[in-house]
């Protein structure tokens, strides 16, 4: 009936479609390393962001003037998120995470917004420096990605492929998801 009504509906399958794909990613490495899981679903993401140049921009890149999404675009919206929260759940539940690497500095601030994460992720046995690591983990992978889509890393990297493998292996160990069966 209207442009935005048009838009939401875009954005809804959209979404939909890549929560798709990495869930899939996810599902499909059940029981395998945590770091292989993790790399799996960030090259599923990036394959499908490939074949859906359009609909990553509609999702991911400038917003559309005077276009405020609804309610209905989140839980599709948090889809893909959420499968990459499910990689470190699991290795949470199966004493596979390790604590983040480096120093991690999680404010009061932040602490305090993390229990309604936690509660709505089903994420009670990580500490909040895990989910800080998580954060930015999962904004690392999608800020790559989009550098990569928009053109930000031409005449810089050779190979996007590979670089967005070495991140997202690198991410998984900053996590604390590593590969061998114990943390």
């Amino acid at each position: 009936p209207s442009r935005d009504d048009l838009l939401t509906a875009l954005i809804i399958e959209a979404y939909d479609s890549l929560g798709e794909a990495a869930e899939a990613a996810v599902d499909a490495t059940a029981g395998r390393a945590p770091s292989d899981r993790w790399v799996n679903a960030a090259l599923a993401i990036r394959g499908w962001a490939m074949a859906h140049r359009h609909d990553y921009a509609l999702l991911y890149g400038t917003p559309v003037p005077g276009y405020a999404a609804p309610d209905d675009t989140v839980v599709p919206g948090t889809r893909v998120s959420r499968a990459l929260v499910r990689i470190v759940r699991d290795a949470a539940n199966d004493g596979r995470l390790a604590p983040p690497t480096g120093e991690v500095s999680v404010s009061t601030t932040t602490s305090e917004s993390f229990v309604a994460l936690r509660a709505e992720l089903d994420l009670d046995g990580v500490t909040d420096e895990t989910l800080l690591a998580l954060l930015l983990a999962w904004t690392q992978l999608f800020g790559l990605l989009t550098f990569e889509l928009f053109g930000q890393t031409r005449n810089f990297v050779h190979d996007d492929e590979q670089l967005f493998v070495d991140a997202a292996t690198t991410m998984a160990h900053h996590l604390g998801l590593h590969q061998g069966s114990d943390p």
